[in-house]
């Protein structure tokens, strides 16, 4: 069985050594509100490990392939530095890593021109995106070209989703259920994956139906109950599910100093989590 981490998150060297001072150089600061918070006891919430760094936790704990996610980057300079540098990762270790593009629709034609660019260079998706963090409506029309030539580009597209029932927390962004359920009719040509089991169970329930809705699991011990993973396998469609961590996310604070996989994936497992939840689901669909 190959697993397959569908939900990865790396930055740039500079970022991860001064990531405050990073994003306000850069005008991110919503990045900043959520990626270098920390717990009440002083510890960050993440870390900022390098692709090395990955790629030994990936070696630890079992990880065969891991797909670097973009983030939702508020302005488009960030956007083409982040894909440059998935790029270069790319083409350092292409058997374990692959990556998808990150865009913002605000620039206009300039962001169709870098997801063009951005698949020249070896990216095979878009995400994790998010209109509501990037100050976008779902109906814009750049918004929608973006979609629609993912589409014709074969590459599935990651969209953060929050559940409404989650705790409040600095940065926390509301994602309204109908904005997806209009996507998913809007665009039935392109892949969506709903990022942290597509929203909660509400959600969830309410977008399977549409066939071109897929889901990850990411950062699910973190929001969830150990339970919650067993019931959202059996109410999900076993074809459309593919397991993502959310690394560097520290997913068990009470136990772990560092981020890791190893945790996570004993608790999917135990939850009766397949081979095809686990890899071959992305294997299939995205042939990454």
């Amino acid at each position: 069985m190959r697993v397959i981490d569908a939900h990865v998150h790396l930055y740039p060297p500079e970022a991860g050594r001064e990531p405050t001072a990073w994003a306000a150089a850069r005008g991110e600061p919503h990045w900043a509100e959520l990626c270098t918070r920390r717990r009440r006891d002083g510890r960050p919430v993440q870390t900022f490990p390098t692709v090395d760094e990955l790629l030994r936790a990936m070696d630890a704990d079992g990880v065969d392939r891991a797909v670097l996610l973009g983030w939702y980057w508020e302005q488009p300079a960030t956007c083409v530095l982040q894909n440059t540098f998935y790029a270069e990762c790319v083409r350092a270790h292409p058997d374990r890593l692959a990556a998808f593009a990150t865009v913002q629709p605000a620039a206009g034609p300039a962001a169709l021109a870098e997801v063009r660019r951005a698949v020249g260079e070896g990216l095979v998706g878009l995400g994790e995106l998010s209109p509501h963090s990037q100050h976008v409506a779902v109906d814009d029309p750049v918004w929608g070209e973006l979609l629609t030539l993912a589409g014709e580009l074969n590459l599935p597209v990651n969209l953060h989703v929050t559940d409404p029932a989650s705790r409040k927390f600095p940065g926390r962004v509301d994602t309204p259920l109908e904005d997806f359920v209009q996507l998913a009719r809007a665009f039935p040509g392109t892949k969506f994956i709903l990022a942290h089991w597509g929203g909660g169970p509400v959600y969830a329930e309410a977008l399977k139906i549409f066939p071109n809705v897929h889901f990850d699991t990411a950062a699910s011990p973190l929001m969830y109950e150990p339970g919650a993973a067993g019931q959202m396998l059996a109410a999900l469609p076993a074809g459309r599910v593919l397991y993502g961590s959310d690394y560097p996310l520290v997913l068990y604070p009470k136990n772990e100093a560092l981020p890791g996989f190893a945790g996570f994936l004993d608790e999917l497992k135990a939850a009766g989590a397949s081979a095809a939840t686990l890899g071959g689901n992305a294997e299939r669909e995205f042939a990454w």
